[in-house]
């Protein structure tokens, strides 16, 4: 989706917004901050905003075939997995001493 890097295309649509003058300080100083437009900065920002919302959404909604795909591979018998077996079997780095 990675809609939040602002692509050198033409925008074409028009999104209007009233900020209070404190806002508008704050989102001028951050965006010459980050070497941004205004425009740039705020349309970066409000993707990214975007999709971490879109991203923590708890309903996925899936076709049939997705689901069973899903269910079939969580009734798999577990497997080896050797190289988890080793990390599991090492100490923590923050618990080594």
């Amino acid at each position: 989706m990675n809609t939040a890097a602002t692509a050198p295309t033409t925008r074409s649509a028009r999104l209007g917004l009233r900020a209070t003058p404190e806002q508008e300080v704050v989102l001028r100083r951050a965006a010459e901050v980050a070497r941004k437009s205004l425009t740039d900065f705020i349309l970066d920002s409000a993707c990214l905003a975007a999709e971490q919302t879109l991203l923590d959404q708890r309903l996925f909604i899936v076709s049939d075939i997705q689901y069973q795909a899903l269910v079939d591979l969580l009734e798999r018998p577990e497997q080896e997995n050797d190289g988890l077996s080793d990390l599991f079997a090492r100490k923590a780095p923050w618990d080594a001493k």
